[in-house]
């Protein structure tokens, strides 16, 4: 119920932020949202285990930001191994997160326009699959889903009802098996 509120409050509220590109200036911002929206257990998270010490992919890290310019949202992807194929083959993918929206700026769409933008530019830039580890009641309006992913596993405790995948090219996942693993570029020191 509450995300159908959100929605029609989002409807009727007029567009006050646009998306862009992450960009050098914006790690302070981002990393305090992401400190107030998701916790001091933040980096705890299995997630994380396969974002340290790496940078997002290539084109796929966004911000929302007001009409000011300040950082109002955030989401990024990650290079990751999707366990492996049939064949033997890693199964490249995206690992999508965090998402964060500032508690200010909630109801007002940013979360679904920024998980939009993050797709269409997955898409765009040619990768086959993406997972995450969320809410299953959000995350199906994007097409996100358990059952793509039941055969995978990520390095550490995690519940397998949040563990979803959305395949951007028909196909992409099946027969993957096995433990996600981080495969992007690494962080210069």
């Amino acid at each position: 119920m509450a995300a159908l509120l959100n929605s029609v409050r989002a409807f009727f509220t007029p567009q006050t932020f646009h998306i862009d590109q992450e960009n050098p200036g914006d790690v302070v911002a981002r990393e305090n949202l992401l400190d107030r929206a998701m916790g001091a257990g933040r980096r705890r998270k299995s997630s994380e285990k396969l974002r340290v010490g790496r940078v997002p992919a290539e084109g796929l890290a966004l911000v929302a930001r007001d009409e000011d310019g300040h950082v109002i949202g955030t989401v990024r992807l990650w290079n990751v191994e999707a366990g492996i194929s049939r064949e033997g083959r890693a199964v490249d993918a995206l690992l999508l997160g965090p998402l964060a929206v500032d508690a200010a700026h909630e109801g007002k769409g940013i979360g679904s326009a920024l998980m939009r933008a993050a797709i269409a530019e997955a898409t765009k830039r040619g990768h086959g699959a993406v997972l995450l580890v969320g809410d299953a009641l959000y995350y199906e309006r994007f097409g996100f889903f358990a059952d793509k992913a039941q055969h995978l596993i990520m390095p550490g405790p995690f519940e397998r009802s949040r563990f979803l995948a959305l395949e951007l090219k028909a196909g992409w996942l099946e027969g993957a098996a096995g433990l996600l693993v981080a495969n992007g570029r690494r962080l210069s020191a």
